[in-house]
């Protein structure tokens, strides 16, 4: 018989875990749920597949993984000392709290900021890791407020584009933020930046600025969210904290077939070019279909939009039927965005299905 079987969990670190998008098994639905690319990863990738040394799946990968680190070095014409990579955006992101979001003033630790809507995951990493943080409320048009991230902090990350709302922020809005944060470690979550106007990036200012990260994601322009690969730019002293804290944390973290695809599918710039541009004509012709339909439409620069529908009707209701009908949104019940639907753009012939159930659903 277990006796005090309660007493352990004072030692138990309580958190409410992130919650993903739902991933159904069954493949016969439109799934515009969690912002995967709807377009297969490049052929370059695919041939690396047949090339795999299968022998050596049986031995540690390099903890480096610097085919793929030297790879982006020459790809963002930067340093292989500048380049971190992970299991994905997430896994870099995680390290970079865990690394950088530690700053004390009179031994008192210093909150963090980030946007009240934005990606859930910040606020899990941050009570999981006790670091205090505030929310930056968005302004009424959804757009982050520059001014609100000019007061004393123990370091800010903002996604840019903003994630649900697929809102663009200027750069120079960007590096304002930089700027007079020279005490802080500022994050740029680039996760959608491929689907926004070329020149968006705050790549460019990594040598400006020695307080900036800017981390990037394999998942959605580079269609490889199965693989987890993400990695972060930065200058060299950045990129070196985080692999000391990597290797503090687990030393091999970026699996042999994930190094070795990665690496061939940046090599491939004309197919990644042409989804972008397929999945941007794709967002734009979807928008104005549904503005026709009478949806509040959020200006996206991502390959998703952000949308309400028209009044009267309630997107968790909408969010409900169209799952009955194997169709997956992404529906956040939370103040100020829960009447808005998250839609990833798919196939041409995916979003004209979607568009004929929504008329339909609203026109009943």
């Amino acid at each position: 018989m277990i006796q005090n079987e309660n007493r352990w969990e004072s030692g138990v670190r309580k958190v409410i875990p992130y919650t993903p998008g739902e991933q159904p098994s069954d493949r016969n639905i439109i799934k515009l749920n969690t912002n995967e690319n709807p377009y297969g990863p490049s052929e370059e990738a695919l041939k690396q597949l047949s090339d795999i040394d299968m022998d050596s799946l049986r031995r540690y990968p390099d903890p480096t993984a610097s085919l793929l680190v030297e790879t982006l070095a020459d790809y963002y014409d930067v340093n292989k000392d500048q380049v971190f990579v992970g299991v994905g955006s997430d896994d870099v992101l995680g390290m970079c709290f865990m690394t950088f979001f530690n700053r004390e003033e009179s031994g008192k630790r210093l909150p963090i900021f980030f946007p009240d809507i934005t990606y859930s995951f910040y606020p899990v990493w941050a009570d999981m890791l006790g670091i205090p943080y505030e929310t930056k409320a968005l302004k009424e048009d959804y757009t982050i407020d520059k001014e609100d991230y000019l007061s004393e902090n123990g370091g800010i990350v903002i996604p840019n584009p903003n994630a649900p709302t697929a809102i663009y922020m200027d750069k120079s809005d960007i590096e304002y933020i930089i700027s007079n944060n020279p005490d802080s470690v500022v994050i740029i979550d680039e996760a959608y930046i491929d689907f926004a106007p070329e020149g968006s990036s705050v790549i460019s200012l990594i040598d400006k600025y020695d307080n900036l990260i800017v981390v990037r994601t394999y998942s959605k322009s580079r269609s490889m969210a199965g693989l987890r690969i993400g990695y972060a730019i930065s200058n060299p002293r950045i990129i070196k904290y985080l692999n000391d804290v990597k290797y503090s944390y687990n030393s091999y973290t970026m699996n042999y077939p994930s190094i070795k695809l990665g690496a061939a599918v940046v090599k491939d710039e004309e197919y990644f070019r042409k989804t972008i541009s397929w999945i941007v004509r794709t967002r734009e012709d979807f928008t104005e279909k549904l503005k026709s339909l009478g949806f509040t439409v959020l200006p996206s620069s991502a390959n998703f939009i952000f949308a309400a529908p028209p009044k009267g009707f309630s997107a968790e209701e909408l969010f409900e039927e169209a799952k009955k009908h194997g169709i997956y949104f992404r529906y956040f019940k939370q103040p100020r965005i829960d009447n808005f639907l998250r839609i990833t753009i798919g196939i041409d012939e995916d979003m004209r299905k979607v568009y004929e159930f929504l008329k339909d659903y609203l026109t009943k």
